[in-house]
Formats: structure tokens, C-alpha cells, sequence
């Protein structure tokens, strides 16, 4: 644990309104019962698979596109934007340093920033971007950031007030060194943090909330860029995740191995993350040759069962996300050139159709409908089925790169690129 640091922050002059509540108090604590789902607390939003449970978006609109509340700079990055419903928070970098923001949902307004030196290593190929890459998390009071040289913060999520922070390269050396910069995004689990480092006895670890310390790590594997997922097999609290070379599922409160299965690429780059659905099905894919693959798990003797349904080179997600809607998985199969949104039975591995309309897409899952955002920039609302694509609107928003999944606060979309940062309004 380290409490002094060499960065630097910055806070707004903001002022704060102070109300008076006593014989609405009841009603208050109602409203506060429906604010606290306009969250996105974290990488894949509040239900950790890029969908929501909110109502009220629009097929179209009224006007030719989508209201833009406000547009603002920012500087390279690929992390996401979360929020806890107050303020909004990512990361960029700015010349050798990388930088932690807190902005205000309303506005645009920063509200604080940390600054801290990130100068790249030698040897780190950072052609395609020079990070961040990883998701804050945002958890109780705090909010928690990882750099592309591993360096873990935990602010006060209001003021920026650093609490504690950690160079996860040297406290857990020879971890598996991402010459991109590293990419995972940590996620909570019970009263701790689980970070993947890959790599001698601390491929996994967790870490308490309050201080940084370590409450356990475990396994060898070596790292890859894909986040990990919770998720429940009959009952069962499982952490999964992909290696270089593999998926495995995990206990969560000790990061013992409950099973794993094969997953290879050409180079050992497993970047988009599981899907897991109904019917106990988890859903792997991954360009470079890694293809896709859905594994059924079951519980069987107090021991997970994983039977491959199947396997197919013809679904290819490479670092975007996939979505499954019923019993198909919707995502862009492609890695360098064309990237077709394509429609995969879950259950067969049967691609029923492929679509050129858009370039590699992120995407978002609210209300039957799917927001996503290409590469190119473009926004749209589709449909998505077995039968095919329905294109309900689409503008043109950001530049190129745009890699960064939308983040979708009841009808309030934020969006990003390596420049520019908005908030639309969908209704």
C-alpha cells in the first residue's frame, strides 16, 4: 500500500446546492431507490454484459438525430466511461502522463483529475493507441483506476483524494507484461477487487477495497487482455476468464481452478470477453485464428462439468463485444480488414447471416433495442434476429478509432473516441 504520490490533481470550483428535506423524506427515498439504477458501475455495465433493464427508448426521432447535451476534449484512451448516477469518470493520456477524470454528467465539466507520469517502456507497441485501456470501477466511495504500466489507484470517487495506491508490476513481479499496456479491467467480488496479472502463483488476485492489501492470489496462467465475468453455474459463483491459451472458471473467494478448456489464437491474444446466457452456455470467442466456441457447464458431483457444444472459425469477435438476445449471440467477426456483423445460434454454432452495414462494433442492450457505435464513429439504434439486421437510425458522431463501448444511463448515452468525448440524449 502506497498512500504519497507523484501526480498531480486538480479540482473545479464547483459550487454545491444544499436542500433542506424533512416532510418529504419518504418521497425522497423513493426517487433515491430509482436513481440508484442509473449506474454503469464498471466494464460491462451494471449487469457486467453491456445490457440494462431500461425502458423509454425511441425506435426514431423526432428530429434527424439524437440530442447532443455536450461535447468536451479528451485526450487518447480506449477505457470506458462509468458512473455512479453523480459524476462520470474514465481515463486518457496526456503526453508521458496518464490521467484519471471526474466529470459532471449534466455538463461536461471536470469536476477533478489526476495526473501521474505513465512514460512508456521500451520495446511497447503502442502503434494502434497509447491506452489506457482498462475500465474504472466504481465501488462504494471509491473509484478505481489501472494504468497501462499497472499501476492500480483508489480515489475518493467526489474529490479525487488519492486513498491508496499500488504498482501491481512490482508487487507481484514477473507478471505477464502486456506490450500494449495492460488492458483488464478489475471487478468486485464480495468485499474485494479482483485484478488478472497472469503468471507465478499471482495469475489472479484480489485485493481489499480499503487499503490495497492482499487477500489472496493464485494460479499460473498467463495473462491475456479479456476481463473477467462472474457468473452462477447451478447455483455456483464462478470467476471466468481467458488466458493465452485457455478459459478457465475459478472460485471467486480463492481463486482455486474449478475446470478449464482450451482456447488458442495465433498469438495468444484472447481480448473480447465471455458471454455467458441461459441454458448454462458460455460463449468464447477471439480473432487471430481462436474462432468460437460454447461450452455447456453443469454441476455434477460438487464438480463442474464443461461439455463443448461446438467450435467454429467462422465467428471471429475480436476486441469488440458480443451480445446474446435469446438464443443467438450477435457481434462483428473479423480482425484485420472486413468485420461483418454476424448472427450465431448459440446452441448449433450455425452463423444464419452476416452483415457488412458497419464496420467492428460495440454495443449496448436496452429495451429490445441495441445501441452500438462503429469504428468509424457512426452511432445507430438496430434490431437484432435470427432473420437479420434493422437499421433504425444512424448518424455519424465521432472520428476514427472509435473502440470504446457506449456507456447507457437510462436514456442518456456517453460515447468517447481517442479525441472527443459527448453525452446524447435518446429520447
Amino acid at each position: 500500500m502506497r498512500k504519497q504520490d507523484t501526480g498531480r490533481s486538480r479540482h473545479s470550483s464547483l459550487g454545491r446546492c444544499v436542500f433542506m428535506v424533512s416532510a418529504f423524506i419518504a418521497l425522497l427515498f423513493a426517487f433515491a431507490a430509482d436513481a440508484a439504477k442509473l449506474d454503469w458501475p464498471c466494464w460491462g455495465g451494471p449487469n457486467g454484459n453491456f445490457t440494462v433493464d431500461g425502458k423509454g427508448l425511441p425506435a426514431t426521432f423526432a428530429a434527424s438525430a439524437p440530442k447532443r447535451l455536450w461535447q468536451r476534449s479528451l485526450g487518447d484512451g480506449y477505457s470506458s466511461i462509468v458512473t455512479d448516477g453523480a459524476l462520470l469518470y474514465t481515463m486518457y493520456r496526456r503526453g508521458h502522463e496518464e490521467v484519471v477524470v471526474a466529470i459532471e454528467p449534466d455538463t461536461g465539466v471536470t469536476q477533478w483529475e489526476y495526473a501521474y507520469d505513465a512514460t512508456f517502456r521500451p520495446g511497447m507497441a503502442m502503434e494502434y493507441g497509447s491506452g489506457p485501456h482498462a475500465t474504472p470501477l466504481v465501488l462504494g466511495d471509491y473509484v478505481y483506476t489501472i494504468g497501462i504500466l499497472a499501476r492500480m489507484h483508489a480515489f475518493d470517487k467526489k474529490t479525487g483524494r488519492i486513498v491508496w495506491w499500488k504498482d501491481l508490476y512490482k508487487d507481484f513481479p514477473r507478471s505477464t507484461f502486456m506490450g500494449r499496456g495492460y488492458p483488464v479491467s478489475p471487478i468486485a467480488y464480495k468485499n474485494t477487487i479482483i485484478v488478472k496479472l497472469g503468471e507465478h502463483g499471482h495469475a489472479i488476485v484480489a485485493l481489499n477495497p480499503k487499503d490495497g492489501s492482499l487477500v489472496w492470489q493464485n494460479q499460473k496462467f498467463s495473462n491475456a487482455p479479456s476481463s473477467p465475468i462472474l457468473i452462477k453455474v447451478d447455483g455456483q459463483e464462478q470467476l471466468v476468464t481467458t488466458s493465452s491459451d485457455e478459459v478457465v472458471g475459478l472460485d471467486p473467494n480463492n481463486g482455486e481452478l474449478l475446470w478449464s478448456h482450451p482456447h488458442r489464437t495465433s498469438w495468444g491474444l484472447n481480448i473480447s470477453t465471455p458471454v455467458w446466457g441461459p441454458g448454462n452456455l458460455l460463449f468464447i470467442s477471439s480473432a487471430y485464428n481462436g474462432g468460437a466456441r460454447v461450452l455447456h457447464l453443469a454441476q455434477s458431483g460438487g464438480k463442474t462439468k464443461v461439455e463443448e457444444l461446438w467450435s467454429s472459425n467462422r465467428m471471429r469477435v475480436h476486441h469488440s463485444n458480443a451480445i446474446r438476445i435469446g438464443d443467438y449471440v450477435y457481434g462483428s467477426s473479423g480482425d484485420f480488414g472486413p468485420a461483418p456483423m454476424t448472427a450465431v445460434d448459440v446452441k448449433t454454432g450455425k452463423v444464419t447471416w452476416q452483415d457488412r452495414t458497419f464496420g467492428k462494433v460495440n454495443m449496448v442492450l436496452a429495451d429490445g433495442k441495441v445501441i452500438l457505435l462503429d469504428e468509424g464513429g457512426d452511432l445507430a439504434m438496430v434490431t437484432l434476429s435470427p432473420e437479420g439486421m434493422q437499421v433504425r437510425w444512424r448518424v455519424p458522431l465521432l472520428q476514427g478509432n472509435a473502440w470504446t463501448a457506449p456507456t447507457l444511463v437510462g436514456t442518456k448515452l456517453y460515447v468517447r473516441d481517442r479525441r472527443t468525448m459527448m453525452a446524447l440524449d435518446l429520447r
